[in-house]
């Protein structure tokens, strides 16, 4: 009777912990891909304004988004590979979205919906990167908080933008 009752334990705490392994993604997971997506966005959209951008502060902020989401992205791939997360090729459909909107504009048309899309979309992130960032240490969460500092300066470049008059 031992004997199967310990099999019958051990067969119960099999099953009872078969859910854990055969979960699915975690949070961290998918802040990973979105991560990713962000930068892949950030990328295209920073050379979309180095090419269409009419100001000067436009087409720098580009530049500085090209090469610090650049910079990042090889940063969250590293981390994205380290937790076993397969990379996004490309920007979610929504930042696909935001990019035809940016491309179909130009002249100051473009710089202010430039600037206030930058605004509303890196305070956003911002946020999401906290909060990742607080939660126990992993590469997600290792990730999101030496991101953050950037993260602020783009904010601040684009607020100044946003701020300036066209004209």
């Amino acid at each position: 009777m031992k004997t199967q009752a310990g099999l019958v334990a051990a067969l119960a705490a099999a099953v009872l912990s078969a859910p854990l392994a055969l979960a699915g993604p975690t949070h961290a997971d998918a802040f990973m891909k979105k991560a990713i997506q962000g930068n892949l966005a950030e990328i295209k959209e920073g050379q979309l304004a180095e090419r269409k951008g009419a100001s000067e502060g436009v087409r720098h902020l580009g530049q500085v988004l090209v090469r610090d989401h650049s910079k990042a992205n090889q940063k969250a791939m590293a981390a994205a590979s380290a937790m076993g997360v397969t990379p996004p090729a490309e920007p979610n459909a929504k930042q696909q979205s935001e990019y035809q909107h940016l491309a179909s504009l130009s002249g100051k048309q473009f710089d202010k919906a430039f600037a206030k899309a930058q605004v509303k979309g890196h305070k956003k992130v911002i946020a999401e990167y906290r909060k990742e960032a607080k939660t126990p240490n992993s590469p997600a969460s290792t990730y999101a908080s030496t991101s953050l500092a950037v993260l602020h300066k783009h904010l601040r470049l684009a607020e100044a933008l946003e701020r300036k008059p066209a004209g």
